[in-house]
């Protein structure tokens, strides 16, 4: 019986962190939202911020972010019309987390390369 409960423990922690990863994981999307968040708002902003991202790319990855409420595609009717990206409150939730995961990496990079 032990055995069941752990299993239902398991699935109980891993199912949110599936769906957490779903929306975060990724090469770029942590990355754009960190460019957004530091102030690039303009497409080709996030991009010339983030080596290596292609447009084609950013472009999908912009849209998923919108998708998940983290985002929000600004449209400035001027002449010429401006598109601008900008942070949802909900991305905020997210903030913990980075630093978590950069704190970590920074621990695990030193403990990794420190081994002689």
């Amino acid at each position: 019986m032990a055995v069941k409960k752990a299993c239902s423990d398991c699935l109980s922690t891993v199912m949110p962190v599936r769906d957490a990863l779903e929306v975060i994981n990724g090469k770029w999307k942590l990355s754009i939202i960190i460019s957004i968040g530091a102030g690039n708002e303009r497409f080709t902003d996030i991009q010339e911020s983030i080596p290596g991202i292609t447009p084609k790319v950013l472009a999908k990855e912009l849209k998923e972010l919108e998708q998940h409420e983290l985002i929000k595609r600004v449209i400035i009717e001027d002449y010429p019309i401006k598109i601008t990206y900008k942070l949802q409150d909900y991305a905020d939730t997210l903030t913990p987390i980075i630093y978590a995961l950069k704190d970590w990496g920074l621990n695990h990079r030193r403990r990794i390369f420190s081994k002689g």
